[in-house]
């Protein structure tokens, strides 16, 4: 088994009311409804948002190319800075780390953007890499998951975990669909970073949660309820309302046989680490999973202070979990969905 050393969180440099944000919305979407999109602005418990760029400079971007190369240069900024930290953090050398993977779902580049930090941030040559693409708000947790895989293989060895999303670059302004409405009233930009170590390692004061198991779910005929379509401006976002049936309908089953296979209940579950997909989701798993009142505190809290930032919220919900110092021997389920449509759990013990 792995231990997660550190985790360090980055936010893009803007910080904007959810006002802010709605009007600008309104201002780029003239064909949208705007009273619906006022609705769904005031219902999305977002109470502020960070962006990588000022909000008066995305009038400018016009087109993919644009967006993306403003991606590639905000993702390399934010990707060391977070990378540097968590390092800082675990108090591990640049030169000790073996495995740099990195995940995001909202820009492109090759070479990729941890081949990009490798030279300034003091890695190896010989650094293994794994970038990936395509897991959306799941890849936080299926990148602990793919760290603890490796680890368990090379349990001598350091692994990082990168995620940097920029959800702000992939807003559309021709698309007045609910579901754009959503994105532009849920997402925002920020990027963390794990660093684990495998069982041989030695463990330093302060360290982490020990991950225990991971498992990864599809489900079958759901692949458009998230995810995007390429369009000639870039991203398009596809977003499914019947997103929260589709949790209702399968996640206690699985995170009960999930459970069950180490001996566990939920009720053993002491810290409960899920990402902020929105507020629908959120109540519906907990009702689905009977969760008790406060469970979600930290990850209510982290949606109302940043929103939505995809992959890289269920990191910041997991920092900020580990700040709470929960008593040794508590048990944690770390939980994201994604595109697929999917689920991701990774069982803690602190």
């Amino acid at each position: 088994m792995s231990r997660i050393a550190a985790v360090h969180k980055v936010l893009g440099p803007h910080r904007h009311p959810q006002a802010e944000v709605t009007r600008l919305a309104r201002s780029c979407l003239p064909d949208a409804d705007g009273a619906l999109l006022e609705r769904v602005h005031a219902s999305a418990k977002v109470g502020h948002r960070h962006t990588a760029l000022p909000l008066d400079a995305y009038a400018g971007l016009d087109g993919f190319r644009a967006s993306n190369d403003a991606f590639v240069s905000a993702a390399v900024s934010m990707g060391a800075e977070a990378v540097s930290g968590g390092l800082h953090a675990a108090g591990v050398a640049p030169d000790e780390v073996d495995l740099l993977m990195f995940v995001s779902t909202t820009g492109l580049a090759a070479p990729s953007v941890e081949a990009r930090l490798v030279g300034p941030l003091g890695l190896r040559p010989d650094v293994r890499r794994l970038p990936v693409f395509g897991l959306g708000c799941a890849a936080g947790a299926a990148g602990i998951g793919r760290l603890d895989d490796y680890l368990r293989g090379w349990p001598g060895q350091v692994a990082v975990l990168l995620s940097v999303e920029l959800c702000s670059l992939t807003f559309q302004r021709t698309d007045a669909s609910p579901a754009n409405l959503v994105g532009t009233a849920l997402f925002g930009d920020g990027a963390a970073a794990v660093v684990a170590r495998g069982s041989e390692r030695r463990p330093a004061p302060g360290e982490g949660p020990e991950v225990v198991a991971t498992r990864s779910r599809l489900y079958p005929h759901t692949e458009r309820a998230m995810g995007w379509d390429i369009a000639d401006e870039g991203f398009r976002i596809v977003l499914d309302p019947g997103i929260p049936d589709i949790v209702r309908t399968h996640l206690a089953a699985d995170v009960d046989s999930f459970l069950a296979g180490h001996g566990l209940t939920r009720s053993d579950i002491g810290t409960w680490v899920c990402h902020p997909g929105g507020p629908k989701v959120l109540e519906v798993m907990a009702d689905t999973l009977g969760l008790p009142d406060g469970a979600l505190d930290v990850t209510w809290r982290s949606l109302d202070e940043v929103g939505n930032i995809s992959s890289a919220s269920v990191l910041h919900v997991l920092r900020d979990t580990m700040d709470r110092r929960p008593p040794a021997g508590t048990w944690g389920l770390l939980t994201a969905l994604g595109p697929g449509f999917s689920a991701e759990l990774v069982l803690l013990r602190w």
